[in-house]
């Protein structure tokens, strides 16, 4: 594995949670992560996780998607938490504002093969998958450009 991908295999949601938060306390404005997976991969309980981690009081973290974009206001940043699933076109993301979000704001995209040509090639792109054992999911984190390696370093032990 080379230095620019980390895997690792996830127990159940609670591990997954864990990691979700652990990720997000290295995290800083105009950091954007590509969420992929199948339905039921675990995108939105990552997302959420991650999120409640960074929110300054405790709220209801709601699936964006049928609003498609969440936004969340922290004292450090505002967080941006969509879901492309139901999109067709470029063009309807470009309306959403998610793309200005990617420069000032900590973005969550579930579904990020719908931005096409718009996705931030410095991105933290993190699949999921099953795993090999019952609730068990395999987190794979690939990043090329950006602060990642600096920022995952204790995130791989």
């Amino acid at each position: 594995m080379s230095d620019d991908t980390l895997s690792f295999l996830l127990s159940g949601p609670d591990d997954t949670a864990g990691r979700a938060r652990q990720l997000a306390r290295r995290l800083s404005p105009g950091d954007v992560i590509l969420l992929s997976g199948d339905v039921g991969a675990g995108k939105t309980h990552f997302a959420r996780a991650l999120i409640t981690e960074l929110l300054d009081h405790p709220e209801d973290i709601p699936s964006p998607t049928f609003t498609l974009v969440q936004t969340y206001d922290t004292a450090s940043s505002a967080i941006w938490h969509a879901d492309l699933y139901r999109l067709t076109s470029t063009h309807e993301i470009e309306e959403l504002g998610l793309i200005d979000a990617f420069h000032d704001a900590i973005c969550l995209v579930e579904w990020p093969d719908r931005l096409g040509p718009l996705a931030p090639a410095d991105a933290l792109e993190i699949s999921l998958s099953p795993g090999t054992e019952e609730d068990s999911r395999r987190l794979t984190a690939e990043w090329s450009g950006g602060d990642w390696a600096e920022k995952l370093a204790a995130w791989r032990k």
